[in-house]
């Protein structure tokens, strides 16, 4: 039987997610400069710079329960969607293209509380 929840619970877990990526991100001395950027390519969680390097962070939480871990969901077709969101960002960027990262922010809710994984250059242009 499939798992009932009140509507929106989903999307106040993602929101939960993304602020404490925000905040571990922050306190790393990266410097977010977009949250939920919609593009012409798709939508990018967070936008960061870390030194000269842009990063393009996608926040993936899971709740006590589901199955496989929350950057799993990271799969092929969302890595694609990822990055044709992330060439659309750089396309509205003044000057020289800057080096790119890809990174995944993994939030898994147990318990009452929520762990983090930090995944730096998770993946890859053609991955």
């Amino acid at each position: 039987m499939p798992e009932t929840r009140p509507a929106g619970l989903g999307q106040a877990r993602g929101r939960a997610a993304e602020d404490l990526a925000r905040r571990h991100l922050e306190q790393a001395g990266l410097r977010v400069v977009a949250a939920n950027r919609r593009t012409t390519g798709g939508e990018l969680d967070l936008v960061a710079w870390e030194g000269p390097v842009l990063v393009f962070v996608e926040v993936k939480g899971r709740a006590l329960g589901h199955p496989g871990a929350p950057e799993e969901a990271v799969d092929r077709r969302k890595r694609q969607r990822i990055v044709a969101a992330a060439q659309a960002y750089l396309a509205g960027l003044q000057g020289p293209e800057p080096v790119c990262r890809f990174d995944v922010v993994a939030v898994d809710f147990a318990g009452g509380r929520a762990s983090l994984r930090h995944l730096r250059d998770a993946f890859r242009l053609g991955d």
